[in-house]
């Protein structure tokens, strides 16, 4: 934390200069008045100036509501704990009779004193789950201190919902699903673990600014998570984002070794690209979607939803020529894998998982197993990718927030690795300077949305 002190007095004095508006307490230190419980049955009371929360033995998760909602707001609050147990607070989230029988969800600010430690992660709470985990960047996973006060702040503007921990920005996100809602203080179930009865969450010094908000300045370093689909917004156009694909026409793209896009096969549908299923052949109907633009380093996101059993990828460094011609398979470059390791036979082919979703294909397998978690990873549903070239040489990929491979292209490591693929025989592979971005038809149904870029 030493390194950082710098970087936090100088954050926090530009907080204190740059946003005027006025401060508003949401809690007056000695009652709960304004706030209501939902849900559990944890304890709420007020010591020395602090609402303080009280795990108890088999209840749900519970909830110190206000009773105001709140849509564009800046929020500040100090919390600590007396005993490691999961927390949050909660921010234009919602309780309605038709939803869940009123259960609370929204938006969560993450307190996570765990060794997982992703405080300051955005959770949509009773409903889509993370939106945002600190393993992005977690080099700033250690900006919240267990068992000290530390100072929390949320900006809710727009579609915009940021989070720093004592100066440091945890989260940057941007999404549409809830713009209006209550503020709540979670403490989290603990089911009928009699050794967490009794850990507090202490809460003081909240206060509130819904009038002549002034956004902090964006942090070009900092890893933003865009939900609204095929959207740059004005955050990400700063750091240099752009689309790679407009969710409306096939401008920018055209199938490999060719110079018009597929006449079958691929298509635009309500926003999302897709390739249709034609019997899983690799490339032997609509065939391989190329960007026309070549890429050096660079930094690719994309979502992607694979049907059942379907098989797909995304490959870079592609070099037209030296891959197969069309209608005879993919054309050949380094490969983010994509697949259903549950339904498809590829995945227990190669070696030590080396074909998995996420793989460097028959290179390198993925980790599964990120901060003590699983890395969601089922056919069915939408997922993040997200592939880092950079000038040194080192890529990354990572899926859903979580780093699953890293690896240096040219290194001895990489050099003995291709030696035992089935890419032994292409000289120099994966070593071009640049290349096209392809998307692969392998004859399954795959769909893509939100593909941007920004090259470093």
């Amino acid at each position: 934390m030493r390194r950082l002190f710098p970087l936090i007095v100088t954050l926090f004095a530009c907080a204190i200069i740059t946003h005027a508006g006025e401060w508003k307490s949401l809690f007056d230190e000695t009652s709960l008045d304004g706030w209501v419980q939902r849900n559990g049955e944890a304890h709420y009371t007020v010591v020395d100036g602090c609402i303080v929360g009280t795990t108890v033995a088999d209840t749900p998760n519970s909830f110190l509501c206000t009773e105001k909602e709140y849509s564009d707001f800046i929020l500040e609050f100090d919390v600590k704990q007396e005993g490691k147990t999961n927390s949050g607070v909660q921010f234009r989230s919602l309780s309605k009779p038709d939803y869940r029988d009123g259960r609370v969800h929204g938006y969560q600010c993450e307190i996570d004193p765990s060794d997982r430690a992703w405080s300051g992660g955005i959770y949509d709470e009773a409903r889509r789950g993370w939106l945002y985990r600190p393993e992005n960047q977690p080099e700033r996973k250690s900006a919240y201190q267990y068992g000290r006060w530390n100072r929390f702040r949320i900006e809710a503007i727009g579609d915009s919902l940021r989070i720093w921990i004592n100066g440091i920005e945890t989260a940057n996100v941007v999404d549409d699903v809830t713009d209006s809602g209550f503020i709540a203080l979670q403490v989290h179930s603990i089911g009928s673990n009699a050794a967490d009865v009794g850990k507090r969450i202490f809460w003081k010094n909240i206060r509130i600014q819904t009038e002549d908000l002034s956004p902090s300045a964006v942090d070009t370093e900092m890893v933003l998570r865009n939900h609204i689909p095929n959207e740059i917004s004005a955050s990400e156009a700063l750091q240099g984002w752009s689309l790679l694909w407009d969710g409306k026409t096939t401008n920018g793209w055209r199938r490999s070794n060719d110079t018009v896009f597929p006449d079958k096969g691929w298509e635009v549908r309500e926003g999302e690209l897709v390739i249709n299923s034609s019997g899983g052949g690799e490339s032997t109907f609509a065939g391989d979607i190329v960007t026309e633009k070549e890429y050096s380093t660079f930094e690719l996101q994309l979502d992607f939803y694979l049907t059942e059993g379907a098989n797909s990828g995304i490959k870079y460094f592609v070099t037209e020529g030296y891959g197969m011609k069309v209608g005879k398979g993919s054309a050949i470059g380094l490969e983010y894998q994509l697949l259903d390791d549950e339904r498809h036979k590829d995945a227990k082919l190669g070696a030590a998982g080396n074909r998995t979703l996420g793989s460097l294909y028959d290179l390198i397998p993925s980790r599964k197993v990120v901060a003590y978690r699983e890395v969601p990873r089922k056919a069915g549903q939408w997922h993040h990718a997200r592939l880092v070239v950079r000038p040194d040489g080192v890529v990354q990929h990572w899926l859903n927030d979580c780093k699953i491979v890293e690896f240096e292209r040219g290194s001895p490591l990489y050099h003995a690795l291709v030696e035992r693929s089935k890419y032994k025989d292409w000289d120099n592979f994966g070593l071009a300077e640049s290349g096209h971005l392809l998307l692969q038809d392998h004859g399954d149904e795959v769909h893509f949305r939100s593909i941007k870029i920004r090259e470093l």
